[in-house]
């Protein structure tokens, strides 16, 4: 009769913990990215909301102005922790614009002319790319620069100068005139009888 020495009995016992701890650790990583990569998407949304609150606050009014700029503010400081966040994780955006990028960073959807930036070079990230550590943990979404003249700017639809020979005014959406809160409480006159007339 063969006994297994004890060492040997020990050192299969190691062998099946460590392999337990390592299925453990790969669950976690795998857990740790799907969860930054989520925190990537409310990263886009607010730099996108702090965009559209910027072009809304150059072209409204006064009070839209206000309100998109306090949009802003608030946009801005949540946007500036999740980043802090994402940093104190590891986590932090490629910044490729100016560079020439690397294919298993970057995936090029298109090109732009530019008078003065280097062809090949990123001109701008449709989608910012981050890397956790050393490792790409989203690839980014770039547009790259050609030589040429750049594209002139969209211009602005506007409507020709009103009756009264002002200047010209912006297309608005031909919406009905809400009533405000305060009128819609009063109460409605009562229609009058008409009057007998007196022969």
């Amino acid at each position: 009769m063969t006994t297994t020495p004890s060492g040997t009995d020990e050192l299969r016992k190691l062998r099946v913990r460590v392999a337990a701890l390592s299925r453990k650790r790969e669950e976690a990583v795998t857990q740790l990215t799907d969860l930054l990569v989520a925190l990537l998407q409310l990263d886009d949304l607010l730099a996108d909301t702090a965009n559209r609150a910027e072009q809304f606050d150059r072209s409204g009014t006064v009070r839209t102005g206000q309100l998109a700029a306090a949009v802003q503010q608030q946009t801005d400081a949540a946007h500036r922790m999740l980043r802090a966040e994402l940093a104190r994780h590891g986590v932090h955006p490629m910044d490729l614009v100016g560079k020439i990028p690397d294919p298993v960073e970057a995936r090029a959807t298109g090109v732009e002319p530019h008078p003065t930036a280097p062809g090949g070079t990123v001109l701008r990230e449709t989608v910012t790319g981050f890397r956790h550590g050393t490792d790409c943990l989203r690839r980014a979404v770039v547009v790259l620069a050609v030589p040429g003249p750049a594209p002139a700017p969209a211009e602005e639809q506007v409507t020709p100068a009103g009756p009264s020979g002002g200047e010209p005014t912006r297309d608005r959406r031909n919406q009905p005139r809400r009533t405000s809160r305060a009128r819609r409480r009063q109460p409605l006159p009562l229609p009058r009888k008409p009057s007998k007339r007196h022969r």
